[in-house]
């Protein structure tokens, strides 16, 4: 990570804080996303599921739903501004769920507990040893277990990110180098064969990887110049490329904004703005 500091200390500062802020804006966005996960879970009245990397808990809260007052979820995070929000958002459940026990921990190493599913959305690329957290999570899962998670397929498949970095790029005075394979970030398991490889060294012996693509909703507004305005925000502010200009002095911050406008534009249409998501979507028995 820049500056050296680690996931931990990434995702309790700053960016983990933001992230808790928008949290509506963060859910609202990958609902189609969140969806065609939670189509592939084979959930039962009753299951016991870990929620590896919860967030704001939005996932944990469908699978609470999902299994039932029989079953039992735990959600798992590093950070402890994202698991706020997610224990504030219990509350306003209604009765019928499983319940749910949120626990700030990193599941590289912890031992959770037992379960019958393990899922995620985008919460498995930032360990820093995959094969290890991939070993334990394997571990945690009872005999007939199945792990089931979406990661993103490569930055350029991306055009939710792709589209407005390379709006940025140009006003750097430094462009910083690609993304690394086998390193913590969101784009970590962009190729599937590795990522597959991993998973069955870590003891899974039935293992799939499918693409998945969605359009998402990045902006919305009462027309389309505010969809392309909310838009702007969210890429410079919560995206993956939000780093790039994170300490950017106010007229290249400016300059960013006018750029990532100007590219954005086209693709409003009747107050919404809409960029392609690809991601895999892997399951592991």
């Amino acid at each position: 990570m820049a500056g050296g500091i680690t996931q931990t200390e990434y995702w309790n500062g700053e960016v983990g804080a933001r992230w808790a802020r928008n949290q509506a804006v963060l859910d609202g966005m990958f609902v189609p996303l969140t969806e065609a996960l939670f189509a592939r879970l084979p959930f039962d009245p009753g299951d016991t599921a870990l929620d590896i990397g919860c967030g704001s808990g939005a996932t944990t809260l469908e699978a609470a739903r999902r299994v039932g007052p029989g079953g039992a979820i735990t959600g798992a995070d590093i950070s402890a501004p994202l698991l706020a929000v997610a224990r504030s958002r219990v509350a306003g459940e209604a009765s019928g769920a499983a319940p749910i026990r949120f626990v700030e921990a990193d599941v590289e190493r912890a031992d959770l507990g037992h379960f019958d599913i393990a899922l995620s959305r985008f919460g498995v690329m930032f360990f820093s040893d995959s094969g290890r957290a991939f070993a334990n999570l394997r571990r945690m899962l009872k005999p007939g277990g199945r792990l089931t998670f979406l990661c993103w397929r490569p930055l350029s498949e991306n055009l939710w990110v792709s589209v407005p970095r390379d709006a940025v790029l140009p006003l750097l005075p430094e462009i910083p180098p690609p993304p690394q394979p086998d390193t913590p970030g969101p784009f970590r398991f962009a190729d599937a064969d590795p990522l597959v490889a991993l998973l069955r060294g870590a003891g899974f012996a039935r293992v799939t990887c499918d693409a998945l693509d969605r359009d998402i909703v990045v902006g919305q507004g009462a027309t389309d110049a505010a969809a392309t305005d909310a838009a702007t925000r969210v890429s410079l502010d919560l995206g993956p490329s939000s780093h790039l200009i994170r300490e950017a002095a106010p007229d290249l911050r400016a300059r960013a904004e006018a750029a990532v406008t100007k590219i954005l534009r086209p693709y409003a249409q009747g107050g919404v703005v809409r960029l392609r998501a690809a991601c895999w979507l892997a399951q592991a028995a």
